[in-house]
């Protein structure tokens, strides 16, 4: 069966990732988490104690980046490494979330990560998700899925993952931040949200994972059924 490119954007606390991680695994193809490597950008940048607004701090924190995946040994699940060093646990604190938008907006930063991204999907059989992958990263993406969901749902979401690592947040602090990442990231200069044209809109309010998986999945299968067809009649 060939291969395709899937893209999948919208807003935080939908379930992007998640999903992408499920469907990847369905298709038995490989996940690129573009947010692990924006909150991975965004650990390195405060650590150091660098600003996004200093065009030195910019250069010096991306001289000696470097950002990789590997699959956790006995658990299976793929985790971000931040030059060498397991950063998974670190990059999805709160601390991260209130300022990774700081960074993501930031020229040079997107322009690094972006030729990153996409010398991984050029072999094709991926999926990432985030917020400009259909329109930057991979606009010539086979399948390209817009994600949403009310502000309620996608904060309840949110509160339970940052739960079940040990991290109690007030769900109105949580709403907050995810109102103001929208406003940020579909107003920012630099590759903001947004749908593209041809993008498939799912709204998963009322919908399970399973659910919102399956969709995916299924419209994923359609675009490779679509795609070898096409190389068949154009042999």
């Amino acid at each position: 069966m060939g291969k395709i490119v899937i893209a999948i954007d919208g807003y935080s606390g939908c379930g992007k990732s998640s999903t992408a991680k499920a469907v990847a695994q369905d298709l038995g193809y490989t996940y690129i988490d573009s947010g692990a490597m924006y909150r991975a950008v965004t650990l390195h940048f405060l650590n150091r104690h660098l600003s996004p607004t200093n065009p030195k701090d910019i250069l010096s924190g991306l001289e000696d980046l470097l950002i990789t995946f590997q699959a956790n040994p006995d658990s299976g699940q793929q985790e971000t490494y931040l030059n060498g060093l397991n950063v998974e646990k670190d990059i999805r604190s709160m601390r991260i979330s209130e300022r990774v938008s700081d960074f993501a907006k930031v020229k040079e930063i997107r322009e690094e990560l972006v030729a990153q991204q996409q010398r991984l999907g050029r072999k094709k059989g991926v999926v990432m998700d985030g917020r400009d992958i259909g329109s930057v990263v991979f606009p010539d993406a086979e399948l390209k899925v817009f994600m949403t969901a009310d502000l309620a749902t996608r904060a309840a979401r949110r509160q339970q993952e940052l739960i079940e690592r040990g991290e109690l947040v007030d769900l109105e602090d949580i709403k907050a931040n995810l109102g103001q990442r929208d406003e940020i990231d579909s107003n920012r200069k630099e590759s903001p949200l947004l749908k593209v044209a041809d993008a498939v809109e799912i709204d998963t309010s009322n919908l399970t994972f399973a659910e919102q998986v399956a969709q995916i999945v299924h419209l994923a299968e359609q675009r490779i059924k679509q795609t070898e067809d096409y190389a068949s009649n154009h042999r």
